[in-house]
């Protein structure tokens, strides 16, 4: 697989993640860490059927025990950090730090051996976030000091992430099989919380289930192992801006299933983190034919 193609191999987990939101939705009253439970059970099982039909499951034994903390406090950390924030803060500005890793993506990789990050891709991250700023804050009543605890959870969420994404493409060499062990290890962690801090409350009848299945199955399943093809082997200062189109994306989804109503910022988000991505995008082809 070539650099392309693993570029568009990762933008699949970002179409995917378009549709966490709606499933999301979908799956209420199911509180957070129980949800965690179920979807990675049911994202760390299809990954284990394909790693034993491709014979990956040998190289499972392989791989060192710091790889497999590494992945697991990447996955149940994010999504630990990202509940808890938004228990503690208003979800929209809560929301919006937390979707500050894109452009800590981008400027991050910029530390890593043989990336180049070039001026274009810091100003097209940067637009593409205020177009998400635009979108996610549409019906924000402002910042409240009082939810600063909520915020610092929200950074260290954005910090969390992008640091998992980046530092995965120093682990270019450990197989996207790994994924299938740090699944199982986030389904057990958010297990073990919901115990301790949730009442259990199963999904509402067949769209319940279903919507769990759809998230086990893609923004928090094969999302996961495609995000790792993309990030160890593919453009991932692209990758970083073109993932500001899943807020956009995720709002188009709602609007279409009935759940929110347009607003007009919504065009004026939408063309700034299209043209935020082309800016990245003009970035990576200039680079690319400089190489």
């Amino acid at each position: 697989m070539n650099r392309k193609q693993a570029t568009l191999t990762g933008f699949l987990a970002v179409l995917l993640w378009a549709l966490l939101a709606l499933f999301t939705v979908g799956s209420a009253p199911v509180p957070p860490f129980q949800l965690s439970a179920l979807t990675f059970l049911i994202g760390g099982s299809i990954g284990l059927i394909w790693i034993t039909k491709t014979g990956e499951i040998r190289r499972l034994a392989s791989i060192g025990w710091r790889v497999y903390v590494f992945g697991t406090l990447g996955l149940f950390g994010y999504h630990a950090l990202y509940f808890s924030a938004l228990r503690m803060a208003p979800a929209a500005e809560a929301g919006l730090i937390a979707y500050l890793w894109p452009l800590m993506i981008v400027l991050f990789s910029g530390l890593l051996p043989g990336e180049r990050l070039r001026p274009l891709h810091v100003a097209g991250a940067i637009v593409s976030f205020i177009g998400a700023a635009i979108l996610v804050l549409g019906g924000a009543a402002g910042f409240d000091m009082q939810a600063l605890p909520g915020y610092g959870l929200a950074f260290l969420c954005a910090l969390t992430w992008s640091g998992y994404s980046v530092l995965s493409r120093r682990l270019g060499d450990t197989p996207t099989a790994s994924v299938v062990v740090f699944c199982f290890a986030t389904a057990t962690l958010a297990a073990a919380a919901h115990i301790l801090w949730e009442d259990t409350s199963w999904p509402q009848g067949a769209l319940g289930w279903a919507s769990v299945l759809g998230l086990g199955l893609g923004p928090v399943g094969l999302a996961f192992y495609v995000w790792d093809i993309g990030v160890k082997r593919g453009d991932i200062q692209l990758l970083g801006v073109a993932s500001y189109s899943a807020p956009l994306l995720s709002t188009l989804v709602l609007i279409l299933a009935g759940v929110a109503d347009p607003h007009p910022s919504l065009l004026l988000a939408g063309g700034l983190i299209t043209f935020g991505a082309l800016m990245a995008a003009r970035a990576s082809s200039v680079r690319d034919e400089q190489t």
